[in-house]
């Protein structure tokens, strides 16, 4: 596909939340018309800043317009401006300024990661997920990526790398529990339960980067506990009434207290268990 130049950084003003700003094809249009951007990377929103925000527009009115690409159906989907778009509709605003842009569908996503790594308003993860949908969706590579939204290729492959982490530890990233350069190391590591176990020990101990690094060289992780001693006279117990009730019996227990467990399928079964059992008074 055919590239229009890249949107680059030059979009950051027309951004920001509810500030002033000069753009092309300013119209307005209800919101009822307006639908999401599909692309949007942050799957989250802070409802406590909406609020603010549409507090703002509410005394200051909306003095940046939403950016909007007309779809074939006579809709138009945001490009950039979600939140201002969700405080409006806080408001219940019927109608609101927008920026039409015809964009590519790929120059959509971008403006989209583009608009939220300017806010920094997006979680780890969630970065990662966009920066993936435009390498992987939209075919590019991580060296244009990087002229298009201002990082390093390194720092897009280390971003990416957070994605292939344990989903209980990308959930201790979004929640903040654990810091994007913890879990840089931890991407580092192969074995998923030690990534688990030394993301644990970083939240709880509050680690740094480089002393989570020196745990992870001396290769600190937990004694594994040894097995119980299996109880003979619990096995033979559950091989003589396997034979009995013809059917797998498990035997557990410590000291004076135990547990038999029997397996049987259906009613009928189960009544042949406990003609068994009466038998065996």
């Amino acid at each position: 596909m055919a590239r229009k130049g890249g949107l680059g950084m030059g979009l950051g003003a027309l951004f920001d939340d509810n500030s002033t700003s000069v753009g092309e094809n300013i119209t307005t249009l209800r919101l009822s018309v307006i639908e999401p951007n599909r692309s949007q990377p942050r799957q989250s929103f802070d409802e406590e800043k909406i609020a603010s925000l549409a507090e703002s527009i509410k005394r200051n009115g909306l003095l940046s317009p939403i950016i909007v690409k007309p779809l074939d159906n006579g809709r138009y989907r945001i490009i950039a401006g979600e939140r201002r778009f969700r405080a409006c509709k806080l408001l219940s605003m019927t109608e609101i300024p927008v920026s039409v842009k015809d964009f590519s569908e790929i120059e959509t996503a971008e403006a989209a990661l583009i608009e939220n790594l300017l806010r920094e308003d997006l979680n780890p993860i969630e970065e990662a997920s966009g920066i993936e949908e435009l390498i992987k969706i939209h075919g590019l590579t991580q060296e244009a990526l990087s002229k298009v939204i201002g990082r390093s290729r390194s720092g897009i492959a280390n971003s990416l790398r957070l994605l292939s982490l344990p989903e209980k530890v990308r959930d201790m990233l979004i929640s903040g529990k654990l810091s994007a350069g913890q879990a840089k190391v931890l991407a580092g590591i192969d074995d998923e339960a030690a990534v688990v176990t030394f993301a644990e020990k970083a939240c709880n101990g509050g680690l740094t980067v480089r002393q989570l690094e020196d745990l992870i060289k001396r290769n600190e992780t937990p004694a594994k506990k040894e097995p119980k001693a299996k109880n003979n006279y619990y096995t033979e117990t559950a091989l003589s009434l396997h034979e009995i009730l013809g059917r797998k019996v498990k035997i557990t227990g410590s000291g004076k207290k135990g547990k038999i467990t029997l397996e049987f399928s259906g009613e009928d079964d189960l009544k042949k268990i406990a003609h068994a059992l009466e038998k065996m008074k």
